[in-house]
């Protein structure tokens, strides 16, 4: 049974109403979880799982509760693979006057239980070629352009995941500034990088003996695609010398 090190996240070293910063979180987490980052929590308080206060500057200051509820969830993540909407519902369930089920209830339990939620994942909407036409607003030529570039890759069946329509829309719109279909070649390369990247990770969660284990890796990938994601807006950004709203 793992135990909260004395002083640690677990006992909310922040110090009553006392507001510290990201990096001073960062070190009572590390004393119970070693591999927690700066960008694992923004990256949870961007998905809604902590909202500490800001500064007038701007800078993040997180109380004693903020730092417990991290702890948390980051507990439930490492010893019940739970994905981060079970978790937040289940912190949630007070401020709703519900009583929180145990962790071992709002997530996979059994390998029965996992497989059927493996098995059940739903699968991504498709859309044919003329619909992407219209949805993307193209013509079949562009599309025919964009596809020998590899930009956009349709299915055995020449169908397309709803992906490919927002993919259509922005190389549309990328083309009223010149950029051409073999300018975007270069993006397309760091895409599948970093695609690769991630599956690195997640492969062997995928092909892990425990069905807990394998139906964590979804919320793993997505996890770490909207870090990538994130990190390639602000590399993007500061070579640009500019800042998105």
């Amino acid at each position: 049974m793992r135990r909260t090190p004395t002083g640690g996240a677990g006992h909310g070293t922040a110090g009553g109403d006392q507001l510290v910063s990201i990096g001073s979180v960062l070190s009572q987490l590390r004393e119970e979880f070693p591999e927690v980052t700066i960008s694992k929590i923004r990256f949870l308080e961007a998905e809604g799982l902590v909202e500490p206060k800001r500064t007038p500057s701007g800078y993040r200051k997180f109380s004693a509760e903020d730092v417990r509820r991290l702890a948390q969830v980051l507990r439930m993540q490492r010893d019940h693979y739970l994905p981060l909407k079970v978790i937040r519902e289940h912190l949630d369930a007070p401020a709703r006057g519900e009583r929180p089920p145990p962790p071992s209830e709002s997530g996979p339990v059994d390998s029965g239980a996992a497989d059927e939620f493996l098995s059940e994942k739903p699968t991504a909407a498709r859309v044919g070629r003329a619909e992407l036409l219209a949805a993307a607003e193209v013509t079949e030529a562009e599309l025919d352009e964009w596809e020998s570039y590899g930009l956009i890759t349709p299915s055995a069946e020449s169908a397309y995941d709803a992906e490919s329509v927002t993919v259509a829309k922005l190389i549309a719109d990328l083309g009223r500034f010149g950029l051409e279909p073999r300018h975007l070649r270069a993006m397309k390369a760091a895409a599948d990088r970093e695609a690769g990247l991630v599956e690195q990770v997640v492969a062997p969660l995928r092909r892990h003996r425990n069905p807990q284990t394998r139906a964590h890796a979804e919320a793993t990938a997505k996890e770490l695609a909207a870090l990538s994601v994130r990190l390639h807006s602000a590399l993007v950004q500061t070579a640009l010398g500019v800042r998105l709203p």
